[in-house]
């Protein structure tokens, strides 16, 4: 089939033509640019450059970073960081993939950290998990640790424990410390040690430590889910995270923060030291006391014997003492007799000298006399109570109404058997009651006559 001029292209560019050219374009008109975005495929071969990936949620550039400009650049580039390249946009002629050429390197993401940091605090600390602060046992009978087995902070710690106290029952449970296996490594090791049941909250401590880092580093203990199981250990927990300045959710969650292993090591176990000090001191006083116990003793004892006597005069001094005391009892009992026998004669001679018959004959005439008094005391009352009772009869039938209605007077009643006093309180037809002198009469108003009429 013959092509028609229409047909047939202007130009035909071969493929290293339309690569040069998208190259000249792109770095033209695109030029130097800031990028950011999370690292990924990291990869440092022996050349000394650096390819990786640069992406965010919904694309990717594949970057280089040369070898004359990577040892410039400070941070670390690892899988997962956050950072800001500078470089031009440019393509790679022979595989025509597009690419971007590094210049810089910076972290990146540090503000969004902290404020996801202060925004999880807050949330975390207005559901009390920030609460705890159970006393820890000083020493603990065994003490765990969550930490890298290869990492400086146990070495520190371990060295610290080794000078203070020897004793100490450690047992070292290796963890990751960093990245994104670490917060749900140490939640395992927490969960499985609250489990164990020869562990016991009274006397047994854990440990969460590692050394110093940047917030990126540190960021496997500001995870919520690690804060969450440390608030709700069955054991009590000791945090430390880092440096002085360095403050973990870990730190918050916890029973007591430590700033540093080394501290941590220092505030769980006593100074052997200062005890062997402490104990030196207290041998010496209890010796200074025993001595001055003995000496007073030993003067005590020396009184005494000085008081000592032997016991065959102690018991002669005690009989002649009996023998005193026996005469004393026998003269008293012999005046006691004598007294009790005077006082018989007496009354005896008392008794013998009345006359039983006179008395008696005495007696009988004083309670006649009595009698007759008596006798006469109530006839007289009863003479004059009568004489009063007829007094009083009469003044009450000199006001009794009943007295008055003898004279022919009468007292008019209604039927509610109300006194009758005018003649305006009757009505014509009206039924009265009339209390005589003698009986009564039931009467009925016919008319009502006024005062005068």
């Amino acid at each position: 089939m013959t092509q028609t001029p229409a047909q047939t292209p202007a130009q035909t560019l071969s493929v290293s033509q339309l690569n040069q050219r998208a190259k000249q374009t792109l770095e033209r008109d695109v030029g130097e640019v800031w990028v950011e975005g999370e690292l990924s495929n990291v990869s440092r071969p022996a050349s000394g450059h650096v390819y990786f990936t640069l992406k965010d949620d919904r694309a990717q550039i594949r970057c280089a970073l040369f070898r004359q400009r990577a040892r410039f650049v400070s941070a670390p580039m690892r899988d997962g960081d956050q950072v800001k390249l500078r470089g031009r946009v440019s393509l790679f002629e022979p595989r025509g993939d597009y690419q971007l050429i590094a210049d810089a390197v910076q972290a990146a993401g540090l503000g969004e950290l902290l404020a996801a940091f202060e925004r999880l605090k807050a949330q975390l600390e207005g559901e009390g998990v920030f609460a705890n602060a159970r006393p820890l046992p000083f020493p603990p009978r065994k003490l765990l640790i969550l930490s890298s087995a290869t990492g400086a902070a146990i070495r520190d710690v371990l060295a610290v424990l080794e000078a203070r106290w020897p004793l100490a029952d450690v047992t070292l449970i290796p963890v990751p410390v960093q990245g994104a296996e670490a917060a749900p490594a140490m939640i395992s090791a927490l969960a499985l040690l609250n489990r164990q049941a020869r562990l016991d909250p009274e006397r047994d401590v854990i440990l969460i430590t590692r050394g110093g880092g940047s917030l990126e580093d540190l960021w496997a203990f500001n995870n919520e889910h690690l804060a969450r199981a440390i608030f709700h250990s069955r054991l009590p927990v000791m945090s430390a995270v880092g440096h002085e300045v360095d403050i973990t959710l870990a730190d918050f969650a916890a029973d007591m923060r430590a700033p540093t292993p080394s501290a941590a090591a220092e505030r769980l176990v006593p100074d052997q030291n200062t005890l062997k000090r402490q104990l030196e001191h207290q041998h010496s006083r209890l010796q200074r006391a025993m001595q001055a116990r003995l000496e007073r003793d030993s003067q005590r004892l020396d009184t005494l014997r000085a008081k000592l006597r032997h016991p065959g005069e102690q018991l002669n001094r005690q009989r002649q003492h009996l023998t005193a005391l026996n005469q004393r009892l026998n003269r008293a009992m012999q005046l006691t007799l004598s007294q009790q026998k005077a006082q018989v004669t007496q009354l005896s001679r008392r008794l013998a000298s009345q006359d039983m018959a006179r008395l008696h004959r005495a007696e009988s005439e004083r309670v006649s006399q009595l009698q007759r008094r008596l006798g006469s005391a109530m006839q007289r009352q009863l003479e004059s109570r009568q004489a009063r009772l007829k007094a009083a009869a009469r003044e009450l039938n000199a006001v009794s109404p009943l007295a008055v209605l003898g004279r022919g007077y009468a007292i008019a009643q209604d039927e509610q058997g109300q006194v009758i006093r005018r003649a305006e309180d009757t009505q014509p037809g009206q039924k009265l009651k009339l209390k005589l002198g003698e009986g009564r009469l039931s009467v009925e108003v016919k008319r009502r006559i006024k005062s005068g009429g």
